[in-house]
């Protein structure tokens, strides 16, 4: 836990506030949270619009739940998993049909982090947003949160090799519209 004090509480003490439905304690740990969930939250959404839906259901299971936070990990990336999760469901309830192809046909030439460099953070968040939802969903699992392809085949129930195939072609798309950037800032 962070000895981090808010409004002259811990972190742990904010949560035991909020198991008692302080609503003042709710405010702080969503205060204290919201600013990089929502930039976790606009990874997985095509505008600030949908971030906000997920960013808002998302804490509202986090404060539903919280009486399943167990002291033994972060309390920022349990926070963190719940966004992603939500953010899962909330592509899979707009029903995005995931297209397989086989790998055979696609040479990966990946955007590497020395690319992205150059950029801010809010030009790759936009870049990232403008991906086709089961490629965004994709790369933003593997790329940034580190899961694995098996991993996000059971989380999004796609098979290995299309969640290998999406994160392919997402990066050719990401790195496509990188180059057309630096042609036009030229």
């Amino acid at each position: 836990m962070s000895p981090l004090l808010v409004n002259g509480r811990t972190e742990k003490e904010l949560i035991k506030a909020c198991l008692l439905q302080d609503r003042l304690a709710q405010r702080d740990i969503f205060n204290m949270y919201a600013g990089k969930m929502m930039a976790v939250c606009l990874r997985y959404s095509r505008h600030r619009l949908e971030a906000e839906d997920i960013l808002q259901d998302a804490f509202v299971k986090v404060f539903t739940h919280l009486s399943e936070f167990e002291y033994t990990g972060s309390f920022e990336g349990w926070i963190r998993r719940i966004i992603i999760n939500t953010a899962i469901k909330n592509n899979q309830k707009k029903s995005v049909s995931h297209e397989e192809i086989g790998l055979e046909h696609i040479k990966e030439d990946s955007a590497g982090p020395e690319v992205f460099s150059a950029l801010s953070e809010e030009e790759i968040i936009k870049l990232i947003s403008s991906l086709p939802d089961g490629y965004r969903m994709v790369f933003n699992l593997y790329a940034i949160e580190g899961f694995s392809h098996k991993e996000i085949g059971e989380l999004l129930n796609i098979e290995e090799s299309t969640s290998r195939s999406q994160l392919v072609k997402a990066r050719r798309i990401l790195q496509e519209k990188v180059h057309e950037l630096y042609r036009v800032a030229i």
